[in-house]
């Protein structure tokens, strides 16, 4: 280490200076591995005060020299210039290192080691050293009489203080370790502090101990296996399920689909195999299995007479059938519908639903309490049940859904801070160690701590939530039932209990030793074996069957199998017949599922699967059937045929199949049994194609008139215009160029005002329907050879003035036809439009869309009674002025129609050509041009101006108060509300919309399902030949091809 000494006259330093001084330069004397920089930082602070810079320079300077080598002394090498150069490069320019003098040959030969000096020696030599480096500094600074060190220190502790702190701070982000030579570093150097140097092993330590070079402490996480414990898993599980409820069959779905989060519930929308054909195949020639299970279900229990008063005033018998049908109250079928708020029909619908009730106990007892399933879509529900609570004046809750508390998660919180370290269990009442399971409490569409039980203080009426305490599965095809017979067992004849476990099936062995219970068990295993050799479609529609089965666990093959008929087992008979024309008797319809106590001990009473495979494992010869005798589960369960395609002349019958009522907690034991005997499961997706090829309303697609089909399309367009505007306007569809007004969602209401208009504006007189009957001013509005549209054109930078303030006074005047016309339509609008859903209306709708050549001998009956005249037409435009009617779309040639496809009024030239050529295939849309792209280029120009400065203060101002806050939300290739008239601004006139259409694999050709109006519908067939009646024009759209389809009415 560098030895420094205080430079002064002999005699200046006395006493407690001296000590002072030892004490200043010793701190200085600390820094020599980093010399360089900390005497060049001395020196830039000590040359601010020139007497005692020089003084401290002369000094800094023979102790540097002292341990400089004889060949820096005489001069310095290229080498050596270089590397002063490189060290010189970063430095201000007040830092200087002299090169002047340097060691004596006495200091060389005792730095060298010499012949060993005493101490004392080497202290005078380094005196002398000094005091001949003091007598080469320049003569114009004068050396000082005396120095007082402690003022001196402390005037300069600050300066010390950030000359230490420099030389400890390193100058580069660079390591210790990178500091060595590579031939010197190792990869261990970076975490063993052992392998530097000693030298440099203090620093490395340092510099390890700093917060930015620590480890980051990973979060303690429990090891997979804990994690995969079947109790961490359920509170997992029930966690991740509070926003979103899961089905019995999530994980099992969420393995094999693709799943989205819809009405409160995460389903599986479409397999992530390819399946689209063979989901298609399952359910034209086998058996497609869904799960319904998120349908909600609300039991009423009251008076049958006080149920059915209050019941119709949310229905018609116009609609067709209502609770009140024979069959249906009986309790042998099963019921469908459409709801409407009370006394409102036909208007302000509130959606479909299906409906159950519990056969009687005693025969014609009508002042008996009854019990009604109604099951609805949980996009319904919330609307439904306050009518039904509305009409049945219920107001106090009896019942509350509290959380389990040991499914919560702040009780396990709790848990893990009780017990840390040790296995969190739980003890139940009697204080053994139970394993929590997974509690489904309400369901998505309900607040958990909200009542789910309501009473009538007037009628005595109970509405109870039973949505999730009743499984639902569908199977579709022609072999569903068997699937369900191969899978499903009848349950034993029980009238012993089990001496080990009592509560087990204590319910069935009660019941069990009633004669009479046991002779309607029977009948109703015979029937369901019966049941076998039947197509699903064979048997009535919407019939019930109430039944007992044993644990389908036991009866699972050892692989799948593909479960089909037994033409031995199948006897063509007196039963069968009865069967097929009567259906199922009313008292075979009886099942215990409709018993609240029996679910709850069904539920309860539940083999685990882990005791199940521990008596497997126990058979002499694995494979073969397992034999639980008293302890085998028993339940009971619903069979529900569904309906096939019941409209129209072809395909009668496809798609039908059977829905199972199950309790819960049973879910996966039927589902994997329906899977093993060669059951597809789809999703989502499939059951709306399901609902396509069987040409049926979809839920909730085909409800506009209702508030939950209302907010769906408002969510659906929201999402398809979120999806336009990600991509760029070059590489997407220009929707005002193609003529389309409303490409993201159907303005029914805004359809319907405008043909009530026009209706009202032609009055008794039809309108011929020609292109040349559209006037020049809807021509200049709309054509592609307008004036108007061609002095829109996109501006240029360097456009007149004149110019520009004509065509913004054009845009103007039709802006202000625009709004003028909106508001006519809203003053005209007395009522808010409906669908037609009388059925006798619908038949003679439906006869009179028929053509001459489609039509049979019945038809053609029928049309003669009808005759379709403008007499027979007006009671229909006074009753239904504003009437959308649900249609079924069917194209004569190639073409595949998409959501949101327009329906069109064929001209009368479009008609003639298509009799001459039959490989017409329809005409096309002229290009319109975009009016609101001048819009758009002025808009940004504007801004680019307001951008660089160009505009002033005054003119910014201005041009805020012209522009429109609408034109903010222009969006290039959209249209703007208020929208012209729909009926007259494309070529043809606009009849109404697609809601769900694509090729079908049924029919081999494009479907479609939408609405059209009910004026233009009739004003339509009024005009069109015989031969030619039921003929519209669909154009996607993005495209300005229409395409000639067939337009039938299904009732």
């Amino acid at each position: 280490m560098g030895d420094v000494v205080l430079c002064a006259k002999e005699g200046t330093l006395e006493g407690k200076e001296t000590a002072a001084s030892g004490v200043c330069f010793f701190l200085l004397a600390e820094v020599d591995s980093t010399w360089s920089s900390g005497r060049s930082f001395v020196s830039r602070i000590l040359r601010r005060r020139k007497k005692p810079a020089d003084s401290f320079e002369a000094c800094f300077s023979a102790s540097r020299t002292k341990n400089a080598e004889p060949s820096q002394i005489s001069g310095m090498s290229t080498a050596k210039e270089k590397k002063r150069a490189k060290k010189m490069k970063n430095q201000p320019t007040s830092v200087t290192f002299p090169l002047d003098g340097g060691p004596s040959p006495s200091e060389i030969h005792f730095r060298n080691g010499g012949d060993g000096a005493p101490q004392h020696k080497k202290q005078e030599l380094h005196f002398e050293n000094s005091q001949q480096s003091f007598s080469r500094q320049k003569a114009s600074h004068e050396m000082p009489k005396y120095v007082m060190v402690s003022p001196f220190v402390q005037a300069r502790a600050a300066e010390m203080k950030a000359m230490l702190k420099a030389v400890k701070q390193k100058s580069s982000n660079t390591l210790v370790f990178q500091s060595l030579p590579r031939h010197m570093r190792r990869r261990a150097m970076s975490h063993n502090i052992k392998r530097l140097p000693r030298r440099l092993r203090e620093l490395a330590r340092i510099e390890a101990e700093k917060p930015e070079h620590q480890k980051k402490e990973l979060p303690k996480s429990k090891c997979r296996k804990a994690r995969r414990r079947h109790t961490n898993l359920v509170v997992e599980f029930n966690r991740r399920q509070r926003k979103n409820i899961w089905l019995e069959t999530h994980i099992w779905h969420a393995k094999r689909f693709h799943m989205v989060k819809k009405w409160g519930y995460c389903l599986g929308d479409r397999p992530t195999t390819k399946s689209y054909r063979a989901c298609y195949r399952a359910m034209t020639s086998h058996c497609l299995l869904q799960d319904l299970s998120y349908y909600c279900c609300l039991e009423l229990i009251g008076k049958e007479e006080e149920l059915l008063t209050a019941l119709a005033r949310m229905c018609n018998v116009d609609a067709g059938p209502t609770f009140a049908a024979i069959p249906c109250l009986a309790g042998k079928r099963q019921g469908a519908l459409t709801l409407y708020q009370i006394d409102r029909y036909p208007e302000d619908a509130l959606g479909p639903v299906t409906f159950m009730w519990k056969p009687r106990d005693k025969i014609d007892s009508t002042s008996e309490s009854r019990q009604l399933w109604i099951w609805i879509h949980p996009t319904f529900k919330q609307d439904i049940l306050a009518e039904l609570k509305r009409v049945f004046q219920c107001s106090e809750p009896t019942e509350v859904c509290n959380p389990e508390p040991g499914v919560t998660q702040e009780e396990n919180q709790k848990d893990i801070t009780e017990n840390i370290g040790q296995k969190r269990k739980k003890e139940d009442k009697e204080g053994e160690m139970v394993v929590p399971v997974k509690k489904i409490i309400g369901d998505g569409t309900r607040d958990p701590h909200q009542p789910y039980c309501w009473t009538s203080q007037t009628t005595g009426t109970v509405i109870r939530d039973l949505t999730m305490e009743i499984l639902r599965y569908r199977l579709i095809g022609p072999l569903s039932h068997c699937v369900l017979t191969e899978a499903l067992k009848t349950a034993s004849v029980q009238t012993e209990l089990d001496s080990t476990a009592s509560d087990i099936n204590s319910w069935w062995a009660e019941h069990c030793r009633n004669p009479d219970l046991m002779v309607l068990h029977n009948h109703q295993e015979a029937i369901f074996e019966l049941l076998q050799g039947l197509g699903s479609s064979d048997v009535p529609s919407g019939t019930v069957l109430g039944l007992t089965v044993g644990d389908p666990r036991v009866n699972l093959p050892q692989k799948r199998l593909k479960a089909m008929p037994d033409p031995e087992k199948y006897k063509e008979g007196e039963n069968v017949k009865q069967l097929i024309l009567e259906g199922v008797p009313p008292k075979c319809a009886q099942s215990f599922l409709w018993d609240q106590n029996v679910r709850k001990n069904v539920i309860d009473n539940k083999m685990p699967e882990q005791d199940l495979n521990h008596l497997r494992s126990k058979l002499l010869v694995p494979g073969t059937h397992l034999d639980l005798g008293p302890q085998e589960s028993k339940i009971p369960i619903l069979l529900v045929q569904e309906p096939g395609k019941l409209a129209g002349e072809d395909r009668l019958g496809w798609g039908s199949g059977w829905d199972i009522c199950l309790p819960k907690g049973w879910g996966m034991a039927f589902w994997m049994s329906f899977i093993y005997q060669g059951a597809r499961v789809g999703g989502l997706q499939e059951a709306l194609k399901h609902s396509l090829y069987k040409r049926t309303p979809h839920i909730p697609h085909d409800y506009p008139d209702s508030p939950a089909g209302i907010q769906f399309a408002k969510v659906l367009e929201s999402n398809l215009l979120e999806t336009f505007k990600r991509r760029p306007p070059a590489k997407r569809a220009n929707y005002v160029k193609h003529g389309t007004l409303a490409p993201f969602h159907c303005p029914w209401d805004k359809l319907t005002q405008d043909w009530e208009a026009r209706n009202k504006a032609n009055g008794k007189q039809v309108p011929t329907l020609d292109s040349e009957a559209y006037t020049t001013e809807e021509r200049a509005s709309c054509g592609p050879s307008s004036g108007a549209c061609m002095e829109e054109s996109p501006v240029a930078s360097r456009l007149d003035q004149q110019t520009e303030t004509c065509s913004q006074n054009m845009q103007m005047e039709e802006e202000r036809k625009v709004t003028d016309l909106h508001k006519r339509d809203e003053v005209t609008s007395s009522r808010a439009f409906c669908v037609l859903r009388s059925r006798k209306l619908l038949r003679q709708v439906s006869v009179w869309c028929r053509s001459t050549s489609g039509r049979n001998r019945r038809v053609q009956h029928l049309a003669s009674k009808l005759d379709l005249t403008e007499d027979a037409l007006l009671p229909i435009f006074q009753h239904y002025p504003r009437a959308l009617v649900w249609v079924s779309l069917s194209l004569l040639k190639k073409g595949s129609p998409e959501l949101h496809t327009m329906i069109f009024i064929p001209a009368n030239e479009d008609l003639l050509q298509l009799s001459k050529d039959h490989d017409f295939c329809g005409p096309q849309e002229p290009k319109h041009s975009d009016r609101f792209k001048s819009k758009m280029s002025k808009r940004k120009g504007r801004k680019k101006r307001e951008h660089n400065g160009k505009v002033t203060g005054s003119s910014a101002s201005n041009t805020m108060n012209v522009t429109p806050a609408k034109h903010e939300d222009l969006v290039l290739g959209l249209w703007l509300d208020p929208l012209p008239d729909l009926t007259s601004h494309c070529s043809r006139a606009l009849l109404g919309f697609v809601t769900q259409g694509d090729f079908s694999l049924a029919s081999g050709c494009g479907e479609a399902l939408g609405f059209v109006s009910l004026t233009g519908l009739l004003q339509m067939l009024i005009d069109q030949p015989a031969d030619k009646k039921g003929l519209v024009l669909l154009r996607n759209p993005a495209s300005l091809q229409y395409r000639f389809a067939r337009l039938t009415v299904e009732v």
